[in-house]
């Protein structure tokens, strides 16, 4: 018999099991993973570097980062939150920097450092691991004294139980066989697909630029239309910041955001939808032509192809000139009022049609997972099935990049170890 059984052997399993074993000291506890390496996501995160959380920001504006979860995390974040993530890790010996974007990394920019430390600590504390221990079975163990699980490894009892397997869609269905009702999981972090000749050669390219999403055409089904409707009196369907250009379409933080925030109804179009980019966020349609007309007048001699008159990349430039119809011969002093009203549309009013979606390099995060209203955000308990606790993933929480979907693992598990702790150190005193 276990005081507590960890299902998923993730950040969210690691963080809960090292803070139930710190604040209840003899606590009997077993970590257990399907595959066969623990922390697997945590290696990949930032490009291997792991993203550990964002710099600390008041708890409504972290929670700002989580399309799904933004109300729910206000008060979660307000005893526990990026600044004790950050002083738990230094805690043990990873010295961290913050970047200018925000992000908080190790120095060492290695994410071996974060799972060698979560290891070891999970170690010294007697914490039991085992790997290659899928779970087949969750069951309440008789006259309510806590959980049996079956796994192929051997059956194990416990008193209580984190879950934390992350986006595992079997112990979605063991849940659901215990009554919990799951959100039908999609993608949150996707690229664009893009093919369009104003793209092709630029890979690589960053600018700075806004994305909005247009809405669907009059064909589309009625949901669609009212979904629009729906996302767009959220502020859901347009994102700002660096577009990069890849190899496939476009991606970067203003991308990856706008595919957090539209995630399901970007999959009810089957990845099919237009948008419009201003690569000069500062001006619009209507008040561009202006100023390019002061362009005109200063920079006459100079050919309008390689002008000097934004900031964006030349080639960038050069390709949305050529695609407004001027001419790489064209001088500014030669430039048509007309011509000018076409280069203030492509620089502000670029349409891009997407047919399709791509994975951001080797991460996956997912919307969708066990219902929010199945959790009491107290603790992370589940409301029906007390005794059982649910962090990381597999709830339906899911955030923007930036360090800020860890931060919810982290958060979430903390608390369940929290009231786990506390339930076994009464427990004991009872007896």
């Amino acid at each position: 018999m276990y005081d507590l059984l960890v299902i998923g052997g993730g950040a969210a399993g690691f963080y809960g099991a090292i803070h139930a074993a710190r604040r209840e000291p003899g606590m009997r506890i077993a970590i257990l993973e399907q595959n066969k390496e623990f922390l697997s996501k945590v290696r990949i995160s930032g490009g291997g570097r792991c993203n550990v959380t964002h710099r600390p920001l008041e708890p409504a504006v972290l929670a700002g980062n989580y399309p799904r979860g933004n109300k729910e995390l206000i008060g979660p974040f307000r005893p526990h939150a990026s600044r004790e993530v950050m002083a738990f890790f230094e805690s043990l010996g990873i010295p961290l920097k913050t970047e200018g974007d925000g992000r908080v990394f190790p120095q060492s920019d290695q994410s071996e450092s974060v799972i060698s430390a979560l290891l070891e600590e999970a170690r010294k504390l007697g914490i039991r691991m085992e790997t290659r221990c899928r779970v087949t079975g969750i069951a309440e163990a008789p006259e309510g004294s806590g959980w049996s699980v079956a796994t192929g490894s051997g059956d194990f009892q416990s008193r209580y139980l984190l879950v934390a397997p992350g986006g595992s869609r079997p112990v979605w269905a063991l849940l659901a066989g215990l009554g919990l009702r799951i959100i039908p999981p999609v993608p949150s972090l996707f690229t664009f697909r893009i093919d369009d000749t104003r793209l092709n050669g630029l890979q690589g390219i960053s600018a700075p630029g806004q994305v909005a999403v247009l809405p669907p055409g009059g064909d589309e089904a009625p949901v669609a239309q009212t979904n629009y409707r729906k996302a767009a009196r959220k502020g859901e369907l347009q994102a700002e910041g660096p577009i990069l250009i890849t190899h496939w379409g476009l991606s970067g933080p203003a991308v990856l955001k706008l595919s957090a925030w539209g995630a399901r109804l970007f999959a009810a179009t089957g990845y099919r939808f237009r948008i419009r980019v201003n690569w000069m966020p500062e001006y619009h349609k209507g008040s561009l032509p202006d100023f390019l007309e002061q362009v005109r007048q200063a920079d006459g001699p100079r050919l309008v192809s390689r002008s000097r008159a934004s900031g964006l990349p030349s080639r960038l430039w050069a390709r949305l000139v050529e695609a407004a119809g001027i001419p790489a011969d064209r001088r500014w002093a030669e430039l048509s009022r007309p011509g000018l009203h076409r280069l203030a549309a492509q620089l502000t009013d670029s349409e891009f049609a997407v047919d399709g979606k791509s994975t951001f390099k080797e991460e996956f995060v997912t919307a969708g997972g066990v219902s929010r209203k199945e959790i009491d955000f107290r603790t992370f308990e589940c409301r029906k099935l007390p005794g059982m606790y649910l962090a990381g993933e597999v709830l339906d929480v899911d955030a923007v990049t930036g360090g800020f979907n860890f931060q919810n693992a982290w958060t979430g598990a903390f608390l369940a170890a929290s009231a786990i702790a506390g339930a076994t150190a009464s427990q004991a005193r009872t007896k």
